[in-house]
Order: structure tokens, then C-alpha cells, then sequence
């Protein structure tokens, strides 16, 4: 399961968990603090600002590269970039700070840290599990735009490849289509499957000549199949399988070029290799 539908709205599984966590941090701080008279909600959220700033300005550090000539991106959460142990490292840092400062809170502090901590942890854990069953790529009825059958596995032919789900009447998908087609130049050992969502072949071919895109492979997945056979209940939503054909990421929402290359980087390195260096090399 990637993402949940709650009636025209999707939610990342991964978001849905920190909210959850955080949540039940509250209801357990509530009650720990109000039996010995120390309120921490405020408190709480100061510690999840700290930690998501941090997790955000993680990210863009480690992926400082891929925001050069883009710097508004840097600010822009869109792209889903959070450095999550960065977050929880500041988190811990923060809130052991407030312990040490504010004895009267510690307990209470302590406890609905460590149960916003620990149903973090077991629910990731368990959806973690539940995608790794997810083994091989599914089995859809996709054609091209000729309305030709094709079959996946082919395509894929032993190599990574990156399944982006979209349409086009979705703004994120259509910001983000310049992204997928400069990494579909770079990284010639990649495969980037473009499968649209429910759509007639015309129409996608209409909106790839007028965004003047030129993007392989672009498939019509008319019944929506990809999206129901993994989990994913919103657009665009990017998948990851490696050269043995599982599922090793995804990425719910717009990419940008740092989020992109995050995913990426759970290939094997050497087909990363961009075409500059390729041809170098030759």
C-alpha cells in the first residue's frame, strides 16, 4: 500500500504514519501531563516543527546538486524531500535539550516521545513488510498508443525501470514531466515508463505534442489496473524496480530533480552512469 484515498483527496502512507505518530504522542502526553499537572501539547509541536525543518534542510544538503539553478525548490515541500533521520536526530537532540531544561516535564515529555517514537516505528515497519511482497512488476493490461498490447517485462529487459503513473489532467504530473525527461536522457541504463491513467491514446498524444514532450515508452493503462494492483490511490505517483524486476521505492506527488535522484539512488550505481560519461568513455 503506497497511499490512501479519502473521497478526491490521497495521502502518502509515509505522511499519513507521521501524523499518526504525532497524534498519539498528544493523546498519550495528555494524559501523562495532566496526571502530573504539566501540559507538553505545545511542547509536542514545537519538537515536530524542529524535527521536520530539519529533515527538510537535510535533504536539501544532501541533495544540494540537483537544486542548483533552482533555489525557490529548495523551499518548495511539494517535491516530498525530508531527510527522516536528520529530522529524528534534531527531534531527539531537541527534546532531550527540553527534558534537561524543564524537569517538571520529563516524564510526561518522555512518555509520549517514546509512544509517538515506537508507533512510528511498528506501523513503518509493517507497511515496509507488506510492499516487499509486492515482488516482480504487475501484470497489467497496458498498450501502447496504438493501442497495441505490451508487455512490461520486456521493456524492462533485466534493467531498472521507473514506472511514472499519470495523467493529463493532473497539474503535478504535467510540472514534473520536464524532470522524468531530462533523467530519461541522463541515465541511459534506466528505463522510464510514462503510464497514463484511464485516458484514450489520442488524448495523450495530443498533450505530448502540445507540452512538446519526448518521452519513451508512454502507455495507456485504460482501466486503471497499475494503480489498484500497487496500492497507489493518487497522482502522479512514481515507482521504483530494480534490474530484478521488485519494487525497492516510491514516490507519491511531484518530483523534483533532488526527490528524483533519491529514488535512483536505490539502483545498483552502475546504471547510473549519465550519458555524457557513457559516451566519454566509448
Amino acid at each position: 500500500m503506497l497511499s490512501v484515498g479519502v473521497g478526491p483527496v490521497s495521502f502518502s502512507i509515509g505522511h499519513l504514519l507521521l501524523v499518526l505518530a504525532f497524534v498519539v504522542a498528544l493523546i498519550v502526553g495528555g494524559i501523562t501531563g495532566r496526571k502530573h499537572g504539566t501540559p507538553i501539547a505545545g511542547t509536542l509541536a514545537d519538537i515536530f516543527v524542529v524535527a521536520m525543518l530539519s529533515a527538510r534542510i537535510g535533504f536539501v544538503i544532501r541533495y544540494y546538486e540537483h537544486y542548483q539553478g533552482d533555489w525557490l525548490g529548495m523551499i518548495d515541500i511539494r517535491d516530498g524531500g525530508f531527510d527522516m533521520v536528520a529530522g529524528l536526530v534534531a527531534a531527539l537532540v531537541f527534546a532531550g535539550f527540553l527534558m534537561w531544561r524543564r524537569a517538571s516535564s520529563r516524564r510526561a515529555l518522555g512518555t509520549a516521545m517514546a509512544a509517538g517514537l515506537l508507533t512510528w516505528g511498528l506501523t513503518g515497519g509493517a507497511i515496509q513488510l507488506i510492499n516487499q511482497q509486492l515482488k516482480g512488476l504487475p501484470e497489467v493490461a497496458l498498450t501502447d498508443l496504438n493501442e497495441q498490447p505490451v508487455d512490461l517485462s520486456a521493456i524492462a529487459n533485466g534493467q531498472p525501470t521507473v514506472v511514472n503513473l499519470w495523467a493529463t489532467w493532473c497539474p503535478p504530473c504535467i510540472r514534473e514531466m520536464p524532470v522524468l525527461e531530462e533523467a530519461q536522457k541522463r541515465y541511459p541504463g534506466i528505463n522510464f515508463v510514462f503510464a497514463n491513467q484511464g485516458e484514450h491514446p489520442e488524448t495523450i498524444q495530443r498533450f505530448l505534442s502540445e507540452q512538446n514532450l519526448d518521452l519513451h515508452h508512454v502507455l495507456s493503462d485504460r482501466q486503471g489496473q497499475f494503480g489498484r494492483v500497487t496500492g497507489s490511490h493518487g497522482l502522479p505517483t512514481t515507482l521504483f524496480y530494480n534490474a530484478e524486476g521488485n519494487l525497492v521505492d516510491s514516490h507519491m506527488g511531484e518530483l523534483s530533480r533532488a526527490s528524483l535522484f533519491r529514488g535512483l539512488e536505490r539502483f545498483d550505481s552502475r546504471f547510473l552512469t549519465p550519458a555524457t560519461e557513457v559516451s566519454s568513455n566509448d
